[in-house]
């Protein structure tokens, strides 16, 4: 009996697979169940479980698929599955691969519209605080719609009609089609950009939800939310409801309701004008008549027919109040004249000629006194001067040689005794009137009682 031959886990997949590839009942199958395990990934891709009572089947779904889904799968939803199913054979496991899905029992494109209206007015998109108030007198309009059709025309008579005064200004969109959703966006970003819009209307006239749909569309709800330009939301007839109603600050049943609801009418501001200036005519007359009956009451009352009943006590009490402050001055003016006696009397003993002629006599006794000590010590220090050149005089060698004396100088020292000089020594003798230059020929040494030769 030969070996039986092992299949690589690959190979068998690959011949399932094939398998599967070969079997036409497996190629665009129809099937309806539970959504279970939704998982949508970053890059589109929708996983999910597609079950009911008895079985379960992998599904997927790719992105350029997922793509063209007007509503998000959500777990619990049922619906209608159109795909392929083949093995997905990294896994070993055969799955569904979802070319399109639809809600079982509810349109797709209402379910799609009631998950957008849901998860904005979660956000908070639709809550009144948000809405932004109309201005009364707009002086420039702005209409996001088609440049041709009933809408625009009649947007254009009415403001015409209403309010002639304002500004309009067309920014003309698509509002139909695959394309419809990013001109409206755009066409509301301009308005904002522009600057001097005021009020803007959004819309466009009646139509199948097909239609409508861009104003279902969420980039349009959000650009409609983020303006700054209050908006009006005009979209097909009355009983027609969109995103964008929601969102706007204002919605109008149709698109000349908006147009209406956008400015004031001028016959009714007319109206208002007249009926201001009437009240105000009536208010000024009403004011005269009662101003002038409150005058004639005051000058018939007691106080102004004799208005000296209100003065007298006032010119009494002033009079007494006048007299007490003359007496009060009087009294300060002798205080003053008092005041000022004693100040001269002060001033008169203390006179700064006398202060003068007193200083005066001081300095020249001072003086003479300075004088005096000056003399004294100049005549003290001219004796001394003149008893030191005396004893100068007496001191000086020169005067001594004047009687006979002489100095002897040896190799410029002064010759002291006999033993500073030799036989043959050069001296120097200096005299009065000169000097002598001279040679040592023999010296004598005096002692007491005796001299020796030598």
């Amino acid at each position: 009996m030969s070996s039986p031959t092992y299949l690589t886990v690959k190979a068998l997949t690959k011949y399932i697979k094939r398998k599967f590839d070969a079997d036409t009942h497996l190629r665009d199958v129809y099937v309806k169940g539970e959504l279970s395990n939704v998982k949508i990934h970053s890059s589109g891709h929708i996983y999910f479980t597609l079950k009911d009572e008895a079985a379960r089947l992998t599904s997927v779904m790719f992105a350029m698929n997922a793509r063209s889904l007007k509503f998000t799968p959500e777990h619990g939803m049922n619906v209608l599955v159109r795909g392929d199913i083949n093995v997905f054979e990294s896994a070993g496991q055969y799955q569904l691969y979802a070319s399109s899905i639809q809600p079982d029992g509810i349109g797709e494109l209402f379910l799609a519209y009631e998950q957008l209206k849901k998860k904005l007015e979660m956000e908070g998109l639709f809550h009144p605080s948000r809405k932004k108030p109309l201005p009364l007198f707009p002086k420039k309009i702005g209409v996001v719609t088609s440049k041709t059709g009933a809408v625009i025309r009649d947007i254009l008579t009415t403001l015409e009609r209403r309010y002639p005064i304002c500004e309009i200004v067309v920014f003309p969109s698509i509002v139909q089609g695959p394309q419809a959703a990013p001109s409206i966006v755009k066409s509301i970003e301009q308005a904002n950009n522009l600057g001097s819009i005021d009020v803007l209307i959004v819309g466009r006239g009646g139509g199948s939800i097909e239609d409508l749909w861009a104003f279902n569309e969420e980039e349009v709800a959000r650009a409609i939310a983020a303006s700054r330009v209050p908006i009006i939301s005009a979209v097909g007839h009355e009983t027609d409801t969109t995103i964008a109603d929601f969102v706007a600050d204002l919605r109008a049943p149709t698109p000349t309701a908006a147009a209406e609801m956008a400015v004031p009418s001028k016959e009714n501001l007319m109206k208002n004008i007249l009926a201001y200036q009437s009240a105000c005519l009536h208010l000024v007359t009403k004011k005269l008549s009662d101003e002038k009956n409150r005058y004639k009451r005051a000058m018939e009352s007691p106080v102004l027919a004799t208005p000296e009943k209100l003065y007298r006590p006032f010119i009494e009490r002033y009079v007494r109040v006048e007299q007490q402050l003359q007496k009060e001055v009087n009294r300060l003016y002798r205080d003053k004249e008092r005041a000022f006696m004693n100040v001269q009397n002060r001033f008169s003993q203390h006179s700064p000629r006398k202060l003068v002629e007193q200083h005066e006599k001081s300095l020249h006794i001072l003086t003479n006194q300075m004088n005096q000590v000056v003399v004294a010590s100049f005549e003290k220090h001219r004796q001394h001067f003149l008893g030191s050149i005396r004893t100068l005089e007496a001191l000086n060698p020169l005067k001594i040689m004047d009687r006979g004396y002489s100095i002897t100088y040896k190799e410029g020292k002064l010759v002291k005794s006999i033993q500073d000089v030799q036989k043959g020594d050069s001296i120097y003798v200096t005299l009065a009137d000169g000097q002598v230059e001279a040679t040592v020929q023999k010296t004598d040494v005096k002692e007491r009682g005796d001299q020796t030769n030598g």
